[in-house]
């Protein structure tokens, strides 16, 4: 048999690095150079199908851990594989081994390499693997792959195979997140024994992910997906029960998604606009305060459903409900702690200060304070003990590692502020005589009544002319 043998390193899903293993590949597939650079490996589960442990030769048909499907399985030996891989038959009657690639998202060039080898079972015909046995490979969003096995020309009923493996590779842009990758058998003859079908061997798969879009505001962070096992739960909230517990999910962040950021600026406190000719000066306090968000509790409020009690995170932007959260919610529990042990240094949901500044306006001008917050956006997945429940969320809070921006500014006067400075001051007016000349002046000639108080000395100092 002859092979061309490529090493793929996979890590697995609690982020452990799989033994790197030998890959048949029959026909490589060509790649852009930077695309080559840019690929990264995807968790396969269970990818040489040797969990659970399995007694004996084969064929068994149990659940294979980590994949959806009854099927065949085969020991190393049984199979004809020196590489201690396990082999699965794919079932004939409709049934399709599949697994959804965790961490894969919506967009991504996911290449997927596997070996494949017509039936080894000594209830097959020789006519039945004589050209090989057809079935097809498929991820969402990709094309439907038809593909026919090598043919295997020298067997004889009650004769068990020794295999023939062939190395493939299949390509496919993801169409959702969590995409599935399907295998399912295409031998449908009535007359073909059950364990008579197309074997698969040794799944790996890498990716090229999407661009990162740094845009996506923080009051939109898209939806979050729950799933069970393979399957996608129809809403959010078995997964965050499941989570609920104390030590019942962990965290596990996706560094290659999350980012720190400035947020645009916004004014803090009023605009001081100087109407008069002379330059002012004074000190004035400023507070501010930060919250986070969650894309948990934004995708209750796009579907118009009230946060169900075990979602809530400390993101309601109500200080005292937040600080209660930090405190009883488990889930915020399990994120900052994968948050510090992952960047080293603790997370935190809201954040407030004050600040004195002193501001000197030229006439003419007007004096504002700007802030731009430093932020931080963690991607990733809660995920079960058992990983049977997997929720995916994305957390934006405020960042302790790079400060805010605080900018005083100053600057002309707008139009609007310009016609407010000119505006005469309030005043009321006179009802009779407004357009008469003033009256004489008075000069004090009045005679003004002595003080009447002991040793009271008279300030008139006028005399009235006779």
């Amino acid at each position: 048999m002859n092979r061309s043998l490529v090493s793929l390193t996979v890590l697995g899903a609690a982020g452990l690095l799989l033994p790197v293993a030998p890959l048949s590949v029959a026909a490589p597939v060509a790649a852009a150079p930077e695309a080559a650079a840019a690929a990264q490996a995807v968790p396969v589960l269970n990818g040489d199908f040797a969990e659970p442990v399995m007694s004996g030769d084969g064929p068994t048909t149990v659940g294979i851990a980590f994949w959806t499907g009854l099927n065949q399985r085969y020991s190393p030996t049984a199979s004809g594989r020196t590489d201690g891989s396990h082999a699965v038959a794919l079932q004939k009657d409709g049934n399709t081994l599949r697994q959804r690639l965790r961490g894969v998202r919506a967009g991504a060039r996911v290449t997927v390499t596997y070996e494949d080898s017509p039936a080894v079972s000594k209830e097959c015909t020789g006519e039945q693997v004589v050209n090989g046995q057809p079935y097809a490979v498929t991820g969402s969003g990709g094309p439907v792959s038809e593909v026919t096995t090598a043919g295997d020309p020298d067997r004889a009923k009650g004769r068990p195979g020794t295999g023939r493996w062939t190395g493939r590779a299949y390509e496919f842009t993801a169409g959702e997140n969590e995409p599935m990758l399907t295998f399912t058998t295409r031998v449908t003859d009535s007359r073909t024994h059950v364990t008579c079908s197309p074997m698969i061997a040794r799944i790996r798969a890498v990716e090229v992910p999407p661009d990162l879009d740094k845009t996506v505001d923080k009051t939109a962070l898209g939806t979050s997906e729950a799933y069970k096992g393979n399957e996608r739960e129809s809403t959010l909230h078995n997964a965050a029960a499941a989570c609920n517990g104390e030590n019942a999910c962990t965290f596990r962040p996706d560094t290659r998604t999350s980012f720190r950021y400035y947020d645009r600026a916004r004014v803090v406190g009023e605009a001081f606009v100087n109407c008069t000719r002379n330059p002012l000066e004074h000190s004035r306090l400023l507070s501010y305060a930060e919250r986070g968000h969650d894309s948990i509790a934004q995708t209750y409020a796009a579907a118009n459903l009230p946060l169900n009690e075990v979602a809530k995170l400390p993101t309601s932007g109500v200080r005292e409900d937040d600080e209660k959260r930090v405190k009883e919610r488990p889930m915020a529990t399990q994120f900052a702690l994968a948050y510090e042990r992952t960047w080293q240094r603790p997370w935190q949901w809201f954040s407030s200060d004050q600040r004195t500044v002193v501001e000197k306006i030229q006439p003419g001008e007007v004096s504002w304070v700007e802030m731009q917050p430093s932020r931080e956006r963690v991607e990733g997945w809660f995920v079960s003990k058992k990983d049977d429940y997997r929720l995916h969320a994305v957390i934006d809070g405020p960042s302790r590692a790079v400060p805010d921006r605080l900018l005083q500014r100053t600057g002309p006067m707008s139009e609007a502020e310009k016609q407010r400075c000119a505006a005469a001051r309030p005043m009321t007016t006179t009802p009779v005589g407004a357009d008469a000349p003033a009256s004489s002046s008075d000069k004090g000639l009045l005679k003004i009544p002595a003080p009447t108080a002991p040793g009271a000395r008279s300030v008139n100092r006028s005399m009235p002319l006779e």
